[in-house]
């Protein structure tokens, strides 16, 4: 006979009850992780998008994106000579503003050249961009469609393709125009400014500017080599792909992901003592049944493995019916939620141990029940 079994039998729809708001708690926890795990990658999105092996920077920053930099043009002939590049290409990062359909509307540009790295990794409808100005690749969660046009400062763009799950380190979604586009609007001042400037005689200063160069290397070239090149010059810096990833999760979100991180190590915390609460509260309403097995002769073993049986199916219990729930509501989240296998299943053997681990108490009161009390009124 299954002690266990029989005893959540008896009390079904309480059990399902408690399986269910312990559920909603372990989802809120699973929740907490996908999100952790969509802020990295959504952090390294945009750098991997381009695959490339070298990012070069003006002097002393870490840009483009923990910092700002600004490197002229002409950069790029340079650094496609240098031995081991197989093609180098000027890109423009800047976030924009807009007004879409009678709301606000945020886009990260990307300027890049055509011909050149820096492009969106993937179109999966439409076409690259063909003309050098007023055409766009947007990504899908902008809400664009094939055909929309959009104004950006004093230009309207016609979205021509549409790429996915391209968006910066804060969420906001990703579209690509062509360099010259992206300097006229990163860099030319509103007509106003431009007359004062023009007046006090510094408005014929050029815009070939860009944010950065990125290099794809050969494969037999060393990465490391190639920057040590880069930065014998002085007034450039450069940083490999590892460490432009390496700054983004460390520095640039690494106060959000510890946040994160101690908010999810708090709600396991919480998770176990409620799970431990709910299995002491179900032991100390039926100490007099317990009492009634010692009574009769039932070794400790059983009363034990009863108690830890229902603790072990509660957990999985909830953390099934937490899991589902997320697994079918992440798509709605307003950032990703990345959920991978390897730290579901960790999730749940962490869920195990924790529900082992709090069935302590209801075990230690069970042992202290005197088998005389089965006898009383």
């Amino acid at each position: 006979m299954n002690l266990a079994a029989r005893d959540i039998r008896h009390n079904l729809g309480r059990f399902l009850l408690t399986c269910v708001g312990l559920g909603l708690l372990l989802g809120v926890v699973l929740a907490m992780i996908g999100i952790y795990r969509g802020l990295i990658l959504e952090a390294l999105t945009i750098t991997r998008a381009p695959a490339i092996d070298l990012w070069v920077v003006e002097a002393s920053t870490r840009g483009p994106f923990a910092e700002a930099s600004s490197v002229p043009g002409d950069t790029r002939e340079a650094i496609a000579r240098i031995a081991g590049v197989a093609a180098a290409g000027s890109v423009t990062y800047q976030m924009v503003e807009t007004e879409y359909l009678g709301s606000k509307l945020r886009l990260y540009i990307i300027g890049y050249e055509p011909t050149r790295p820096g492009g969106p990794p993937e179109i999966v409808e439409g076409r690259s961009i063909a003309r050098s100005h007023f055409e766009m690749v947007a990504d899908n969660s902008t809400g664009l469609a094939l055909g929309d046009r959009i104004a950006l400062g004093r230009s309207t763009f016609t979205v021509v393709g549409l790429t996915q799950q391209q968006v910066s380190s804060g969420g906001d979604p990703a579209v690509y125009v062509t360099l010259p586009d992206a300097q006229k609007l990163q860099f030319d001042l509103a007509p106003s400014a431009a007359r004062i400037q023009l007046a006090r005689g510094s408005g014929g200063s050029g815009r070939d500017t860009v944010n950065a160069v990125i290099a794809r290397l050969q494969p037999n070239a060393s990465p490391d080599d190639v920057a040590n090149t880069v930065r014998r010059w002085k007034h450039l810096a450069a940083i490999t792909q590892q460490e432009q990833e390496d700054i983004l999760t460390h520095s640039l979100v690494d106060r959000a992901r510890r946040q994160i991180g101690l908010f999810t190590s708090i709600l396991l915390i919480v998770s176990a003592v409620i799970i431990a609460l709910i299995i002491y509260t179900m032991t100390m309403e039926k100490l007099k049944q317990i009492a009634t097995l010692k009574l009769i002769g039932a070794p400790d073993r059983t009363i034990i493995g009863m108690i830890v049986q229902q603790s072990l199916l509660l957990g999985a219990t909830g953390f099934v019916i937490g899991a589902v729930l997320i697994f079918n509501v992440k798509d709605y989240f307003p950032r990703r939620v990345v959920l991978e296998p390897f730290g579901v299943t960790l999730l749940g053997l962490i869920v195990l141990v924790v529900c082992v681990l709090s069935s302590g108490l209801g075990v230690r009161a069970a042992l202290r029940v005197d088998p005389a009390t089965a006898l009383g009124g």
